[in-house]
């Protein structure tokens, strides 16, 4: 037995321990699971933890076998690259469900991974809560007959997601969206801004290319590109970017290196940053409904490989791709998809919220409404007591 396994056994067969299993397979996952941890702890110590996951989840105590930016991947062809570490894990992951019998597993968005690993939890009868559904109201609908025999209760953090789960007779709780909970209010704006050297009438650029090596090097060169072109317009422009944890440095400086524009990097939550950010060009994804929450106007791009993009095509059922614009029901940011996604078309876009005053204040006040659709904050909390629900005996 390999001694990461014989470690935790040995702590597991104590009488007032519980085992849980978590599997948070990318960056913004690591967060909401290092979250959960916490608020699981919070109401029981006698929880211990190991999976999958990143440094926040490291900090919360979870013992992790594999780290989520080894997993962690964008679009359909591109998961090839990752391929042996996800087979690695795969195994590691079956081994500790049919050796150690967890108290229950938790499985955080990720949805191939996470839904092929539910089914072998289900053969050893553990439970499984499935937190941060996939997004089968966009895109392959039929995962959901697997969820409904494999996962036996779903945590769910958009409104509509719970009656849809309902409907197919899997047992579902809206808990709320996790980034309400996300605590913005130690940011020092002023002193963000001196750091990048801005005046009150320098606008503020936030650049989020993603968390993913793919993301980096399909759209941050476009974005400082864009960046460089809006200093025609605007020549005091300041660029921020808030570097996930996730992603190495020596990716992000060659590319920031060269521009003739400054662009400092942060090595802080992107809601720490955002604050003082008039206008932000973000990857389609997660971080996309943080902006929105926050009331910063942005552009959404989606670039991936031609394979993965025509493989979408076919099976993405949903007019927007962006989640605030689906939350929304409307196109509220511009969105920007493949070949669209050039620097000219991206610096359009930005000036026009930038130069527009009446077209800005629309777009903040629809943002606004997305944050009272995903409604309070809590979710971490709810999503405990289910998780201790489910654990009891």
């Amino acid at each position: 037995m390999k001694e990461g396994v014989r470690i935790i056994r040995t702590y597991a067969d104590l009488r007032d321990f519980k085992l849980v299993v978590i599997v948070a397979g990318e960056a913004s996952a690591d967060l909401h699971g290092s979250n959960l941890v916490k608020a699981i702890r919070a109401l029981d110590s006698g929880v211990i933890f190991c999976g999958i996951g990143g440094e926040k989840m490291k900090k919360a105590g979870v013992k992790t076998f594999f780290s989520s930016s080894e997993m962690a991947v964008v679009g359909l062809t591109e998961v090839f690259s990752r391929l042996h570490t996800i087979v690695r894990a795969s195994i590691r992951l079956k081994s500790i469900l049919k050796n150690e019998r967890p108290d229950l597993l938790v499985l955080i968005d990720y949805p191939d991974f996470n839904i092929h690993i539910a089914r072998t939890a289900k053969r050893f009868k553990i439970p499984v809560l499935y937190y941060i559904s996939p997004q089968i109201w966009a895109w392959r609908s039929g995962r959901i007959r697997k969820i409904a025999r494999r996962v036996d209760r779903m945590a769910v953090i958009l409104p509509f997601e719970e009656e849809l789960y309902k409907q197919r007779f899997v047992k579902a709780d809206y808990v709320g969206h996790p980034l309400l909970d996300v605590d913005s209010s130690d940011v020092n704006k002023e002193q963000i801004k001196i750091k990048l050297g801005a005046g009150e009438y320098h606008p503020v650029v936030g650049l989020l290319p993603g968390s993913r090596k793919e993301e980096i090097k399909n759209l941050l060169p476009v974005m400082v590109h864009a960046a460089e072109i809006m200093t025609l317009q605007y020549p005091d422009i300041r660029c921020c970017l808030p570097l996930a944890e996730t992603i190495p440095p020596d990716l992000i400086y060659p590319i920031v290196e060269k521009s003739p524009i400054e662009i400092k990097i942060f090595r802080r939550n992107i809601s720490q940053v955002l604050g003082i950010c008039d206008v932000a060009l973000v990857a389609s994804g997660t971080a996309t409904l943080e902006t929105a929450i926050m009331g910063i106007p942005m552009v959404i791009v989606y670039k991936v490989s031609p394979a993965s993009y025509w493989m979408g095509k076919i099976v993405i059922k949903v007019p927007h791709i962006g989640l605030p614009n689906l939350v929304a029901g409307e196109e509220v940011v511009p969105e920007l998809i493949q070949s669209e996604v050039t620097a000219n078309r991206l610096a359009h876009e930005a000036l026009t919220i930038l130069q527009h005053d009446d077209i800005r204040k629309n777009m903040i006040k629809k943002l606004q409404g997305i944050r009272q659709i995903l409604g309070s904050g809590g979710a971490s909390d709810r999503t405990a007591k289910i998780a201790l629900k489910m654990m009891e005996k």
